[in-house]
């Protein structure tokens, strides 16, 4: 299959899923995870009517996506990686959501860019469910201080959560940990599920999924 017969492939198992779950049709919003892939390996996607996606790299989605924005306009685009404080300015000023909100410094600066630009985007709060060291996001037991330093102290509006599970643990746990915690704190969206999982996430709430590789293949 090519990027495009993967891409309805995705659609139509986010639908079954729904619908399995008792789920509104149309209530799950797929992300296509771009990253590594150049241009012209998303143009068919573009083509195909997508405009939703997600970059881990600023500074990778900043060399394709001014392009292919000013021929695809309505295009959205996600940071699903990690942000680097040095990199806030540039992030703002390209992303409409970022989904890793992760520590102080962060939120400080995004808070100070957003005002700066004048800009509006989109935060979620990426959470470390499992724990890793290895890894970026808050603490579940600090998620509520967290959320409530964002929302009361910098003012920031947070639309959802974020998590990326364990690779080799049932992401059942995790996701439904992290309904929790939305459900906890006020959160209605949930960025959850990637191309091994998603129907999964969709079963436990998720209102996003990831999915990369099960649209565009290997990296």
């Amino acid at each position: 299959m090519n990027a495009v017969e993967r891409l309805e492939d995705v659609k139509t198992r986010i639908a079954k899923a729904e619908r399995e779950a008792g789920r509104a049709q149309g209530s799950v919003e797929l992300i296509a995870v771009s990253k590594t892939f150049d241009a012209d390996a998303i143009r068919p996607v573009l083509e195909a009517g997508h405009r939703v996606f997600g970059e881990n790299r600023v500074q990778e989605a900043q060399g394709k996506w001014p392009g292919l924005r000013d021929d695809y306009p309505g295009t959205e685009l996600h940071l699903i990686g990690p942000l680097q404080s040095n990199k806030t300015r540039e992030a703002v000023a390209l992303f409409d959501v970022i989904q890793t909100v992760d520590r102080e410094k962060i939120a400080r600066s995004i808070a100070n860019e957003l005002e700066r630009q004048g800009r509006t985007v989109r935060l979620y709060v990426e959470v470390n469910t499992g724990m890793e060291p290895q890894k970026a996001g808050i603490a579940p037991d600090d998620c509520a201080d967290f959320l409530g330093m964002c929302r009361e102290e910098l003012g920031l509006e947070i639309e959802g959560l974020m998590c990326i599970p364990p690779f080799d643990e049932n992401p059942g746990p995790h996701f439904a940990l992290l309904r929790k915690l939305a459900e906890d704190n006020g959160i209605e969206r949930l960025s959850m599920g990637m191309s091994g999982d998603f129907e999964t996430a969709i079963g436990f709430g998720a209102t996003s999924v990831r999915v990369g590789t099960a649209i565009f293949g290997k990296r």
